[in-house]
């Protein structure tokens, strides 16, 4: 079975792994889609937090269930899943709270423990979350618009309010999408121009450049420190400042300014008891995944064609296809 393993930044390995299976628990699936995640491009370049080496990425996934294990009755072989990468302890604090996304001891396929970038895979029966309308494709994109969704949540927006999105990356785009459906007034912060068209095509304003102007809610989806620490200085007096992407290093900000406008600042990690609705809002078409497929490679290609994705003209999101 062909496996790819990220060996240390800037070096993936492909090998002949051993066949999975399904085992007590566990059903064993066949990848047919691997989504490339902005931690896997951070993986990649040696900047990802949690992390360490060797490891096999993919926690995106599109998959088909090709085996279960005995007396498993909600799902069924062929069944086409979305995988939820995240393997939450349920005994501590964060669990007991409803909060898996925050376990102590969480463990997220493809970051902290090897995931799907894989011919097949076994995964816990209770991480899979069938359709029998949405598309591979469709469904290697439901952990991204959960990261998306999960934001807009802890912000607590209010239908009209205005809103600062900064960065137009495949997290941005999950959050500019539930923003909007929100009723939210949106404004998207990014410098590139090719992904400030991509965003108006979803109904939301784009811009390189804000100007002095305050917002009731920011949220940085950049995982850049300067963009984040610059994020401070555009929320409006009584403000949210939700930070979703995330850097190694510490991030600074005014003190002063902060304490006059009695600012809220959020973290947003991962997403929770996320995929049923938002498989329903995509099988609905309240949620269009169309445009955001805008490159594609093999399973086999990764070791090559991987390092130069960053440099890609007009990418948004690339799609691993694994036939």
């Amino acid at each position: 079975m062909l496996q790819i393993s990220l060996a240390e930044p800037g070096r993936f390995v492909a090998s002949a792994a051993p066949e999975p299976t399904a085992t007590s628990g566990n059903a064993l699936v066949r990848i047919r889609r691997i989504g490339v995640c902005g931690t896997d491009l951070h993986a990649f370049a040696g900047r990802q937090p949690f992390f360490s080496y060797p490891r096999v990425l993919g926690h995106e996934l599109g998959v088909e269930v090709l085996a279960l294990p005995p007396g498993v009755h909600s799902l069924k072989v062929g069944d086409r899943c979305a995988v939820e990468p995240y393997l939450n302890c349920g005994v501590c604090n964060s669990c007991k709270r409803g909060k898996p996304n925050c376990c102590e001891r969480l463990q997220v396929l493809g970051v902290h423990i090897d995931g799907g970038m894989s011919e097949r895979f076994s995964v816990p029966v209770e991480r899979l979350f069938p359709s029998a309308k949405l598309s591979y494709d469709q469904l290697a994109l439901v952990e991204t618009l959960g990261i998306g969704q999960h934001a807009v949540e802890r912000a607590a927006v209010q239908q009209g309010q205005e809103i600062l999105i900064v960065g137009a990356g495949p997290i941005g785009l999950a959050v500019v999408q539930f923003a909007l459906a929100a009723g939210c007034d949106v404004t998207v912060l990014e410098p590139n121009a090719n992904r400030r068209d991509f965003v108006e095509r979803f109904g939301a304003k784009a811009t390189a450049d804000v100007g002095e102007k305050l917002f009731d809610i920011v949220i940085d989806a950049t995982g850049n420190a300067a963009a984040m620490e610059k994020s401070f200085e555009r929320v409006n007096f009584c403000g949210k400042l939700v930070l979703v992407g995330l850097v190694q290093n510490r991030i600074s900000f005014d003190d002063p300014q902060f304490h006059r406008r009695e600012l809220t600042v959020l973290a947003s990690r991962n997403s929770a008891h996320a995929f049923p609705t938002i498989m329903a809002d995509i099988e609905a078409g309240r949620i269009d995944t169309t445009p955001w497929i805008t490159h594609r490679l093999s399973l086999a290609e990764v070791p090559t064609e991987f390092p130069g994705l960053p440099k890609q003209a007009g990418l948004v999101k690339a799609m691993i296809d694994v036939e």
